[in-house]
Protein backbone atom coordinates (compact mmCIF):
# COMPACT_ATOMS: atom_id res chain seq x y z
CA UNK A 1 0.00 0.00 0.00
CA UNK A 2 0.91 3.37 -0.92
CA UNK A 3 1.01 6.10 2.37
CA UNK A 4 1.18 9.51 0.93
CA UNK A 5 3.33 12.16 3.20
CA UNK A 6 2.80 15.21 2.67
CA UNK A 7 5.14 17.78 3.98
CA UNK A 8 4.35 21.42 4.92
CA UNK A 9 7.15 23.74 6.22
CA UNK A 10 4.80 26.39 8.43
CA UNK A 11 3.97 29.97 7.34
CA UNK A 12 5.96 32.78 7.66
CA UNK A 13 6.87 34.55 11.10
CA UNK A 14 8.09 37.88 11.51
CA UNK A 15 11.76 36.14 12.63
CA UNK A 16 12.04 34.61 9.08
CA UNK A 17 10.77 38.17 7.64
CA UNK A 18 13.79 39.43 9.41
CA UNK A 19 16.33 36.31 9.00
CA UNK A 20 16.83 35.64 12.29
CA UNK A 21 17.13 31.67 13.02
CA UNK A 22 14.33 30.48 14.99
CA UNK A 23 15.14 26.84 16.49
CA UNK A 24 13.23 25.58 19.16
CA UNK A 25 12.07 29.49 20.31
CA UNK A 26 8.51 29.33 20.33
CA UNK A 27 8.05 32.49 17.73
CA UNK A 28 3.68 32.31 16.18
CA UNK A 29 3.04 32.98 12.67
CA UNK A 30 2.37 36.81 11.76
CA UNK A 31 -0.68 37.77 9.64
CA UNK A 32 1.32 36.82 6.54
CA UNK A 33 1.52 33.02 7.55
CA UNK A 34 -1.61 33.00 8.35
CA UNK A 35 -2.87 34.35 4.55
CA UNK A 36 -0.16 31.88 3.42
CA UNK A 37 -1.58 29.06 5.52
CA UNK A 38 -5.03 29.47 4.41
CA UNK A 39 -4.32 29.61 0.66
CA UNK A 40 -2.94 25.68 0.98
CA UNK A 41 -5.69 25.21 2.86
CA UNK A 42 -7.66 26.08 0.20
CA UNK A 43 -5.69 23.75 -2.26
CA UNK A 44 -5.84 21.40 -0.39
CA UNK A 45 -9.59 21.25 0.91
CA UNK A 46 -10.44 19.18 -1.44
CA UNK A 47 -8.39 16.53 -1.12
CA UNK A 48 -8.83 13.45 0.95
CA UNK A 49 -6.21 13.45 4.00
CA UNK A 50 -6.82 11.28 6.90
CA UNK A 51 -4.94 12.89 9.40
CA UNK A 52 -2.62 15.93 10.22
CA UNK A 53 0.05 16.37 12.72
CA UNK A 54 2.54 19.09 13.35
CA UNK A 55 5.60 20.23 15.27
CA UNK A 56 4.62 21.29 18.53
CA UNK A 57 5.89 24.48 18.35
CA UNK A 58 3.40 27.33 17.31
CA UNK A 59 4.33 28.57 13.95
CA UNK A 60 3.81 24.83 12.92
CA UNK A 61 0.81 23.67 15.09
CA UNK A 62 -1.64 26.81 13.81
CA UNK A 63 -0.21 26.52 10.34
CA UNK A 64 -1.45 22.92 10.70
CA UNK A 65 -4.96 23.73 12.58
CA UNK A 66 -5.50 26.01 9.75
CA UNK A 67 -4.90 23.11 6.96
CA UNK A 68 -6.89 21.16 8.96
CA UNK A 69 -10.08 22.83 9.76
CA UNK A 70 -12.16 22.23 6.50
CA UNK A 71 -11.28 18.31 7.07
CA UNK A 72 -12.76 18.80 10.35
CA UNK A 73 -9.99 16.82 11.96
CA UNK A 74 -7.75 17.64 14.88
CA UNK A 75 -3.63 17.89 14.48
CA UNK A 76 -1.79 15.56 16.56
CA UNK A 77 1.73 17.50 17.62
CA UNK A 78 5.53 15.88 17.99
CA UNK A 79 7.96 17.47 19.62
CA UNK A 80 10.74 14.92 16.96
CA UNK A 81 9.26 17.30 14.55
CA UNK A 82 10.52 19.84 15.86
CA UNK A 83 13.16 22.42 14.33
CA UNK A 84 16.91 22.13 14.92
CA UNK A 85 17.73 23.86 18.16
CA UNK A 86 20.02 26.35 17.24
CA UNK A 87 20.97 27.12 20.70
CA UNK A 88 22.70 30.59 21.15
CA UNK A 89 22.46 31.08 17.69
CA UNK A 90 18.61 31.42 17.90
CA UNK A 91 17.40 35.22 17.53
CA UNK A 92 20.29 36.08 15.74
CA UNK A 93 21.13 36.46 11.88
CA UNK A 94 23.50 34.97 9.90
CA UNK A 95 25.82 38.07 9.46
CA UNK A 96 25.70 38.06 13.37
CA UNK A 97 26.26 34.39 14.05
CA UNK A 98 29.31 35.07 11.49
CA UNK A 99 30.42 38.18 13.68
CA UNK A 100 30.19 35.89 17.04
CA UNK A 101 30.77 32.58 16.18
CA UNK A 102 32.89 32.47 13.40
CA UNK A 103 34.87 29.44 13.54
CA UNK A 104 32.03 27.28 14.88
CA UNK A 105 29.98 28.15 11.80
CA UNK A 106 32.48 27.67 9.76
CA UNK A 107 32.27 24.21 11.21
CA UNK A 108 29.20 24.10 11.13
CA UNK A 109 28.98 24.52 7.29
CA UNK A 110 30.95 22.06 6.23
CA UNK A 111 29.92 19.17 8.73
CA UNK A 112 26.82 19.95 9.98
CA UNK A 113 26.01 16.02 10.79
CA UNK A 114 29.04 16.10 13.75
CA UNK A 115 29.48 19.90 14.70
CA UNK A 116 27.51 21.15 18.12
CA UNK A 117 25.84 24.28 18.11
CA UNK A 118 26.55 26.06 21.53
CA UNK A 119 23.70 24.98 23.75
CA UNK A 120 21.97 23.55 20.50
CA UNK A 121 22.17 20.46 18.90
CA UNK A 122 24.13 18.47 16.08
CA UNK A 123 22.04 17.84 12.99
CA UNK A 124 22.59 14.43 13.54
CA UNK A 125 20.39 14.38 16.66
CA UNK A 126 17.53 15.96 14.25
CA UNK A 127 18.10 13.32 11.55
CA UNK A 128 17.25 10.75 13.69
CA UNK A 129 14.63 12.05 15.93
CA UNK A 130 12.25 13.12 12.38
CA UNK A 131 13.00 9.86 10.59
CA UNK A 132 12.04 8.22 13.96
CA UNK A 133 8.33 10.14 13.64
CA UNK A 134 7.97 9.94 9.98
CA UNK A 135 8.38 5.74 10.45
CA UNK A 136 5.99 5.64 13.63
CA UNK A 137 3.89 8.28 11.02
CA UNK A 138 3.65 5.79 8.30
CA UNK A 139 3.09 2.72 9.97
CA UNK A 140 0.27 3.99 11.74
CA UNK A 141 -1.11 5.24 9.16
CA UNK A 142 -0.31 2.51 6.06
CA UNK A 143 -2.42 3.18 2.65
CA UNK A 144 -3.37 7.04 4.00
CA UNK A 145 -3.21 10.40 3.29
CA UNK A 146 -1.01 12.44 6.08
CA UNK A 147 -0.35 16.25 6.19
CA UNK A 148 2.49 17.15 8.07
CA UNK A 149 3.24 20.25 9.32
CA UNK A 150 7.17 20.63 10.41
CA UNK A 151 10.08 22.96 9.95
CA UNK A 152 12.75 23.92 7.06
CA UNK A 153 15.68 21.97 8.43
CA UNK A 154 13.53 18.93 9.39
CA UNK A 155 11.85 18.83 5.77
CA UNK A 156 15.65 19.02 4.23
CA UNK A 157 16.88 15.97 6.65
CA UNK A 158 13.84 13.89 5.86
CA UNK A 159 13.99 14.32 1.65
CA UNK A 160 17.90 14.22 1.82
CA UNK A 161 17.79 11.01 4.04
CA UNK A 162 14.72 9.31 1.53
CA UNK A 163 17.10 10.42 -1.73
CA UNK A 164 20.44 8.74 0.28
CA UNK A 165 21.80 12.33 -0.26
CA UNK A 166 24.84 13.62 1.29
CA UNK A 167 23.47 14.81 5.00
CA UNK A 168 26.34 17.96 4.61
CA UNK A 169 24.45 19.57 1.89
CA UNK A 170 21.13 19.41 3.37
CA UNK A 171 21.25 23.22 3.47
CA UNK A 172 21.60 23.51 -0.32
CA UNK A 173 17.81 22.10 -1.12
CA UNK A 174 15.59 25.33 -1.04
CA UNK A 175 12.30 24.85 1.40
CA UNK A 176 9.97 27.87 1.05
CA UNK A 177 7.28 29.22 3.84
CA UNK A 178 4.13 27.16 3.46
CA UNK A 179 5.67 24.80 0.59
CA UNK A 180 4.24 21.22 0.00
CA UNK A 181 6.42 18.46 -0.45
CA UNK A 182 4.65 15.00 -1.31
CA UNK A 183 6.51 11.30 0.07
CA UNK A 184 4.99 8.45 -1.50
CA UNK A 185 6.25 5.35 0.87
CA UNK A 186 6.27 2.09 0.05
CA UNK A 187 7.53 0.93 3.56
CA UNK A 188 8.76 2.69 6.55
CA UNK A 189 12.25 5.03 5.55
CA UNK A 190 11.67 4.18 1.86
CA UNK A 191 10.38 6.52 -0.56
CA UNK A 192 9.19 8.34 -3.43
CA UNK A 193 9.95 11.87 -4.08
CA UNK A 194 6.52 12.91 -5.99
CA UNK A 195 6.71 16.90 -5.15
CA UNK A 196 9.25 19.00 -3.78
CA UNK A 197 9.43 22.57 -2.25
CA UNK A 198 5.83 23.88 -3.74
CA UNK A 199 4.16 27.01 -3.51
CA UNK A 200 1.92 27.27 -6.40
CA UNK A 201 -1.32 28.12 -4.39
CA UNK A 202 0.21 31.51 -3.36
CA UNK A 203 0.67 32.62 -7.10
CA UNK A 204 -2.33 31.34 -7.46
CA UNK A 205 -4.70 32.47 -4.22
CA UNK A 206 -6.44 35.43 -6.13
Amino acid sequence: MKTMICLVRHGETVWNSNGKFQGHTDVPLSDVGREQARALALRLSQEKIDAFYSSDLARARETAEILANPHNKSVGCLSDLREINFGQWEGLTIKEISERFGEIISKWWNDPLSTQIPSGEKLQDVVIRCNKALNEIVTKHAGETVVIVTHGGAIRTIVASVLGLDLKNYAKLRMDNVSLTILEYYEPGKAILKLYNDTCHLRCKK
